[in-house]
């Protein structure tokens, strides 16, 4: 395994792939063991320091880095290519980014959420105007102006699910997996905005300046999702 960033053997600058952070990192690594793609120790190394990463492959290096700036290294042509929910395609629609493939991980949904006590007595339709915090205020604000109301977001990173116990607003909008957190914290679904899941994604420019590298990862990748995909059992004629 060569060292991060070296040429390969045809003399091109390896292509770079951002993963994001957390437990969307988890399910994708299979899917990169199943193509072939094994990154070197210090990946997996909790003390290690390093922030890009040489893979058995010498045409691919691989970062290690935030969900949301997964799309930014990929936008700007610092990755080539990169894993991405579609939550933070949405917020941040960057025209130079291309999302070829639904890898069919990290699954989960993005929801209007607020306090069971107060949900009871709510009427959507009476919605004018609506104080939300959230850690996607583009997409929410999107969502709300499609129905004629004006959504007030309050920009947070994390513990969402504090706005409405600490009086900060009444709704959220997040992502939710299992409800857990939203019942652990009294808050229930209001609304589904849309379904997430994890979508590979490609620079632009490097597919119309590099096409052979970046259309061959595609490619791998489709296969890889497609054997992983379950079967779906054949009906017979006439069933």
């Amino acid at each position: 395994m060569t060292a991060p960033g070296s040429k390969t053997e045809a003399g091109d600058e390896p292509l770079v792939m951002a993963l994001p952070n957390g437990r969307i990192l988890g399910e994708v690594m299979p899917l990169l063991r199943r193509i072939g793609i094994d990154p070197e120790p210090a990946f997996v190394d909790p003390s290690s320091r390093q922030l890009r990463f040489a893979t058995s492959d010498p045409g691919l290096d691989l970062i290690r880095v935030r969900s949301f700036d997964v799309a930014t290294f990929v936008a700007f042509g610092a990755a080539q290519l990169g894993v991405a929910g579609n939550d933070v395609l949405m917020e941040f629609d960057y025209s130079e980014i291309y999302a070829p493939l639904d890898l069919d991980v990290g699954h989960c949904h993005m929801a209007v959420a607020a306090p069971a006590d107060w949900a009871v007595h709510e009427d959507p339709r009476s919605w004018s105007h609506l104080r939300v915090a959230t850690k996607y205020p583009e997409i929410t604000r999107r969502h709300f102006a499609a129905r004629g109301v004006q959504a007030e977001c309050i920009k947070l990173n994390g513990a969402i699910e504090l706005a409405p116990l600490l009086g900060l607003c009444r709704h959220i909008v997040d992502l939710v997996q299992t409800g857990a957190t939203l019942k652990a914290n009294g808050l229930v679904e209001i609304e589904l905005i849309a379904e997430i899941s994890s979508r590979l994604i490609v620079n632009r420019p490097s597919l119309k300046t590099r096409p052979e590298q970046v259309g061959r990862w595609i490619e791998r990748f489709r296969a890889a999702t497609h054997d992983a995909a379950p079967q779906r059992p054949r009906i017979a004629a006439g069933h």
